[in-house]
């Protein structure tokens, strides 16, 4: 199996006997819930269509496959959503089959998408490997694959001795406790799963914050003391314990309180 990491998406091609383009979290009309805030901002839709289809075209995959939260409002479809949605993906599927695993944002998709484009909420494997957007607990006979998910939008911030950062995507790489995740079929190989970044360009959240406060089945199961951090260019960085360890030593109680 051959991964390839896809600086200009975040997104992630994996290759076995089919060429996979993996890409989580869209959010399509994000704008339109960032107005209902007080944040008015135009549409980016159209510049982020553009860059997922030369994302495409430059991977030239066999199969798409959207790890979920392609929509971003809840619990309904907004105007903005019934506007764009539609067009978005006529445009993927006239270049490319595609697959959706169905998000928590994901409310009211299925009526944009044939029947055999919705995957199982709770992931299934393709081609050797486990997919799911990563909201729910997995199907118990995911144990024994790579599990890849989306949900979690990881990036990393990085300081250094003068506090200049660098506030990047990233991949979390972890073991998972199999047993705590209900999986099954495991073997005697560790289950790990590889958490993918947003391609939906304001979304992010913090590692360290996923770490001090999991928000989903899989990011509570996985052990911390293994995780490594991944840049979106495939850029390996270190250990998660590196960041945790750092946090500490900055504001022990930071993460526990909301600072």
């Amino acid at each position: 199996m051959k991964l390839e990491f896809i600086r200009d998406g975040p997104a992630l091609v994996i290759e076995n006997t089919e060429r996979l383009l993996i890409v989580a979290d869209l959010h399509f009309g994000i704008e339109a819930d960032l107005a209902a805030h007080g944040m008015h901002f135009g549409s980016h839709s159209t510049q982020r269509l553009d860059r997922l289809m030369k994302t495409i075209d430059a991977t030239d995959p066999d199969r798409l496959i959207l790890l979920g939260d392609v929509k971003h409002s809840i619990p309904s479809l907004t105007r903005q959503e019934w506007r764009e949605i539609p067009g978005v993906l006529d445009t993927i599927r006239r270049r490319i089959p595609i697959l959706v695993f169905p998000g928590n944002h994901d409310i009211g998709i299925e009526r944009f998408l044939e029947e055999a484009e919705i995957r199982p909420k709770e992931g299934e494997v393709i081609d050797g490997v486990a997919y799911l957007h990563g909201h729910t607990y997995p199907a118990p006979d995911l144990g024994g694959h790579l599990i890849v998910t989306g949900h979690h939008h990881p990036q990393v911030s990085l300081h250094d001795e003068v506090g200049c950062s660098l506030q990047s995507p990233a991949y979390l790489r972890a073991t998972i406790d199999v047993k705590a995740l209900g999986l099954m079929n495991a073997g005697t190989a560790p289950a790990r799963a590889l958490f993918v970044p947003a391609f939906n360009e304001i979304a992010g959240y913090d590692i360290v914050k996923i770490a001090r406060d999991p928000f989903s089945p899989i990011s509570r199961c996985m052990k911390q003391d293994d995780a490594e951090i991944i840049l979106a260019d495939g850029t390996y960085i270190g250990p998660l314990s590196m960041l945790l360890d750092e946090d500490a030593d900055e504001d022990p109680g930071a993460y526990l309180h909301g600072a």
